[in-house]
This record gives structure tokens, C-alpha cells and sequence, in this order.
């Protein structure tokens, strides 16, 4: 009888994008079973990776009354199924699922860190989220970072004391070299989606693909695009705006709605098609684990500009496959912006050896192989 693996995260579009493939790929050793909150995603992560899901309600802001009923229902589902592996990958899942199967006596309790809240806040609001990490880590009994400016906060704000081990070269399931690739998509449909949102053949378009908040560093990015002032460069914003947590100003907002050289395509299942039709990623985030979209955009060899944080600063290199720049400085975003559009790189080389990087470090078989091997390694 296959040993029962629990994979949690809060929303279940974290199961079905940040995981994609692996679940039904440790499924073939240990029986998955997925959990999150309820949504048409996670019935779709039950249907491409053939694991079994349940829903728990997990809200991702603090909630006291919320995350108590949260706890009591991820322990009653651990002492039911009495997993060998409880294995979280989000904040707020991390807490109550770690909580929860430590108090069922699951004998394993893995939690990775895609990324820290807590460094970019201030105040009560700071301590209160470095508590409940340290919380997290003295319920889990193995702590992932997603890389090493994740593990060197925890290290620096004293989080744990326990061992932290980076699974491959980090990022949580690494990159399908195969599918994020030029060669499959049709020259002809890229030029119809560029006449669809009005994009001419010699428009230089920057690309930002991710959820648009604040700390994605939207205000900044609009702003360095608006004082650029060029004339035949557009903007392509492809993401969700999250006006409950995260809202964007109201200028910038007007900006994006009305600035006829912003385009916002929301949220798509394929990013794809529009990173093909782009010059230059561009990813002026706050924060970071190691984030997905920047591994994706290189993969289809697009230069990258990306802020010098955890994660995007460990796949990017200044001036080799992209540029780095201060977080939250409009400024030097657009000075940046405009080299790369007056030509002072040679953006076709950077891109190449964004795609090179990729291939050789955080490919999906490195990454998946090496966590099968630690669930294997766990007695």
C-alpha cells in the first residue's frame, strides 16, 4: 500500500499552477491527496493530476474565528487519513496545516517557504508574522526555502534553528523547458493577437505577467512607462487586480484604464502567446520566493528586468540575461526601460542565455526528482 502524502496550500490556484505535474508525478510512489479551499481549480487539480482533493475554507488574510474552524477541520482530515507526509506551500496553509499535524502526530511535517510576508513589513503587523513563522517551524519537522534569499532571512531573523535545505537550485517545481518555448506557437496567431489588441509590427512591448498589487511594484512600473514618453512602445499587463488585499491607487488605475499603450488582458491560463509577442519581461516585485514568471519568461528567451530580491536575484545576472534594479525606484526602472529600447543591449543575446540558465539549472526533472528523493529519504 502506497504511504499517504498531503499537499496544502490556501487557494486552490496555488495547487493548480505552482504544482503543475508534480502531484501526478509523486502519486506514482505515494497516494497525493490535495487540499485548499474550494474552487473550480482545485476540481481541476483533482482532474489533470488524478489525485484525490478536499476542500477546507483557508482564508489568507488573519482571520482568529475563521482560522480556528480552518484548524479544527485540516486535524480532523489528518487524524482521519493519517498521512506519513503533511506537506504545506503557502503562508496561512503553512501555519494551520504545520499546527494541525503536529497536534495529529503526523510523523512528517514539510513546509516549503515560496516566499516571506514579513520582511517588507513594519510595526506590530511585522512581529505578529515573524511569530507565526516561528510558530510554523516548530511544528514542521523539514523546512524548504525556495532559495537562498529566502533561507537567508529565516536564518537572519532567527526563524528556526533547524536544518534549511533547498530542493534542487530552487523554485518550488521548476520550469517545462519543453512547453515554455518559442517553437510551438504559430507566427500567424502571434501576429492576430498582437492585431487584436492593437500592437503594430514595430511596437517595442514590455511584459508584466503576475497578480496587479502593490507590491508586484505596479506603481512603479506604470509610472517608469507613462515617463518614458516613446512613442510605438506599449505595456502588457497580464494578471488579476486584488482590490480587497492588495489595492492599486487610484491614478495609477485611471492609468491603466484609460492610457491607450497600457493593455490589461487579465488573468490567463497561457501566458505563453504573450510573452512570445513581447520584447522585454519586466518585474519590479517587492517580494519574492523565486518566482515562476521570471524562470517562464527566460525560458522563452526574454531579457528580463527584474528588482535585486530573493529568488529573481538568483536566476538573473546583471547584464548576461537581464538587468537588475533597486526595488520600488520608478527612476531607475525607467532608465532601464529606455536602454533596452534605444538598443544599448543586445537583447537577442540576453535572451538566449536567459533560456541557457534555465535549461541548465531549474528544469521540472531536477526539481521533481530531487523532492521525490527527499519524501524517500524520510523513514
Amino acid at each position: 500500500m502506497k504511504k499517504k502524502v498531503i499537499r496544502v496550500s490556501t487557494v486552490p490556484v496555488s495547487l493548480y499552477l505552482l504544482l503543475e505535474g508534480q502531484l501526478k508525478f509523486l502519486n506514482q510512489e505515494f497516494e497525493v491527496i490535495g487540499v485548499s479551499s474550494p474552487g473550480e481549480y482545485l476540481d481541476k487539480t483533482a482532474e489533470r493530476e488524478g489525485v484525490s482533493v478536499y476542500p477546507i475554507e483557508i482564508k489568507r488574510a488573519i482571520s482568529p474565528l475563521n482560522d480556528i474552524i480552518s484548524l479544527y477541520k485540516l486535524y480532523k482530515l489528518f487524524k482521519k487519513e493519517r498521512p506519513f507526509i503533511v506537506h504545506s506551500i503557502t503562508p496561512k496553509a503553512g501555519l494551520l496545516s504545520m499546527i494541525a499535524a503536529y497536534l495529529s502526530g503526523t510523523p512528517h511535517r514539510l513546509h516549503t517557504f515560496t516566499g516571506l510576508i514579513f520582511p517588507s513589513k513594519t510595526g506590530l503587523m511585522k512581529k505578529i508574522l515573524i511569530y507565526m513563522d516561528k510558530l510554523l517551524c516548530s511544528c514542521a519537522t523539514n523546512i524548504y526555502p525556495e532559495g537562498q534569499g529566502v533561507k537567508q532571512d529565516l536564518i537572519n531573523y532567527k526563524i528556526t534553528n533547524k536544518p534549511l535545505n533547498i530542493i534542487a537550485n530552487g523554485n518550488v517545481n521548476g520550469i517545462d523547458t519543453e512547453f515554455f518555448s518559442d517553437k510551438h506557437l504559430n507566427h500567424q496567431d502571434i501576429i492576430s493577437l498582437k492585431n487584436q489588441y492593437n500592437i503594430h509590427a514595430d511596437d517595442f512591448v514590455y511584459v508584466f505577467v503576475g497578480r496587479l498589487v502593490r507590491d508586484k511594484g505596479i506603481h512603479e512600473l506604470v509610472n517608469a512607462f507613462i515617463n518614458l514618453n516613446k512613442s510605438n512602445t506599449k505595456l502588457l499587463l497580464v494578471g488579476n487586480f486584488e482590490p480587497e488585499l492588495d489595492p492599486l491607487d487610484e491614478n495609477i488605475l485611471h492609468e491603466i484604464e484609460n492610457n491607450s499603450n497600457i493593455i490589461s488582458v487579465g488573468f490567463q491560463s497561457d501566458i505563453r502567446p504573450f510573452l512570445q509577442m513581447s520584447d522585454v519581461f519586466v518585474f519590479p516585485s517587492y517580494r519574492e520566493g523565486f518566482p515562476n514568471v521570471v524562470l517562464q519568461a527566460s525560458a522563452m528567451k526574454l531579457p528580463c528586468i527584474v528588482t535585486d530580491i530573493s529568488g529573481s536575484n538568483e536566476i538573473i545576472e546583471n547584464e548576461v540575461n537581464g538587468l537588475i534594479i533597486s526595488p520600488k525606484s520608478s527612476a531607475e526602472l525607467q532608465q532601464k526601460m529606455e536602454q533596452v529600447v534605444s538598443g544599448k543591449f543586445d537583447l537577442k543575446l540576453m535572451g538566449e542565455n536567459a533560456r541557457e540558465r534555465v535549461v541548465n539549472s531549474f528544469t521540472r526533472e531536477l526539481v521533481w526528482n530531487q523532492l521525490l528523493r527527499a519524501y524517500k529519504n524520510l523513514h
